[in-house]
């Protein structure tokens, strides 16, 4: 090769080079985020509102750009999740061990950290409901997603627990996919086909508050036995080791927005306010903010029981041994399980 033929292939090279870094730059520069309803998503409201992705990415020399995605049930975020139309899916648990069950040895999605512990109450404005088993095929139970959503897979849990395993989907015929606001303005204003919602905060307590007939008919802590994390943020294995810096300042921000919210409770309420546009009573979200059973973190906790539960009735075919299996090791360095 001769010396000219030498420059050029050098030059060649060089730019093949250049546009590789070029490519990475821009991979790394990029996360979609979905979330749903309720206060559950306070963590990304904050991360959003003061854009601390983009803080803690500048930091480590990356300019992102962070975009939310507003969706509505597991079965949505899971879908969006696996087009690559999102990067994070923000759901419950629930559909976090379908798609985690699903992806194994392909896209290999896992939990990215827990958005916190918090109640879900089933309320129902029928008089006549006191526990699940008083439902009859007159009822109608709203949750985000028949069969997928965290809501449905607890209200699974908790008829294995009563009748056995072998009637644990025996409410599912009962169950409608339906928006926490729209399910929650049908328990306050009654006469609707929908006698029941199974929530989360705030919907579950402006349900309470809005119609005297409302009562919460099984709680989630209850079921599962203490407190959990009932909702998460997952992602492809692909996102995260592509994405390394941008992975990490997303991690980073919602350790930031926890901190936030601990320490400042009603400028943590005044920016869900904000944030969703949402015309929840003030003093109604303080109260959940502030409520002992109520905690904002994000290492998981107490969530392998329903995924043993899943794996026990053949809804799923892996059986969770461990939080390590279906959380990247970032979210369980403390304390996660």
């Amino acid at each position: 090769m001769n010396a000219f033929s030498r420059r050029a292939a050098l030059v060649f090279l060089t730019g093949l080079s250049l546009l590789a870094g070029s490519m990475a730059a821009q991979a790394e520069g990029r996360i979609r985020i979905a979330q749903q309803f309720g206060i559950v998503y306070l963590l990304l409201n904050v991360a959003q509102d003061q854009k601390l992705i983009e803080k803690h990415g500048k930091a480590a020399g990356v300019d992102v750009k962070v975009e939310f995605v507003q969706l509505s049930g597991g079965s949505a975020v899971n879908d969006a999740l696996l087009a690559g139309n999102i990067d994070i899916a923000g759901a419950g648990v629930g559909p976090l061990f379908t798609i985690w069950d699903r992806t194994r040895g392909r896209q290999n999605v896992k939990g990215v950290a827990s958005l916190g512990n918090f109640p879900y109450y089933l309320v129902s404005n029928n008089p006549a409901v006191k526990t699940i088993a008083d439902f009859t095929d007159k009822d109608r139970i709203a949750l985000p997603a028949v069969g997928v959503s965290v809501q449905s897979r607890v209200l699974q849990l908790a008829s294995a627990q009563l009748w056995g395993d072998k009637d644990y989907n025996r409410l599912d015929r009962l169950q409608v996919a339906l928006p926490h606001p729209d399910a929650t303005a049908a328990i306050i204003k009654g006469g609707t086909e929908i006698t029941a919602h199974f929530g989360n905060p705030p919907f579950q307590e402006q349900g309470l508050a809005g119609n005297p007939n409302a009562r919460i008919v099984l709680k989630s802590y209850d079921v599962l036995g203490g407190p959990s994390s009932a909702t998460v943020l997952y992602a492809t294995e692909k996102f995260r080791s592509e994405n390394p810096k941008t992975y990490r300042a997303f991690i980073a921000a919602l350790d930031e927005a926890a901190k936030f919210i601990a320490a400042n409770p009603e400028a943590a309420a005044d920016t869900y306010l904000r944030v969703t546009g949402a015309r929840t009573d003030r003093n109604l979200l303080l109260q959940i903010i502030r409520n002992p059973e109520v905690q904002f973190k994000t290492a998981p906790e107490n969530t392998r029981v329903l995924g043993e539960f899943l794996h026990r009735v053949g809804t799923i075919k892996a059986r969770p041994e461990s939080v390590k299996d279906y959380f990247f090791p970032e979210a369980i360095a403390a304390s996660g399980s």
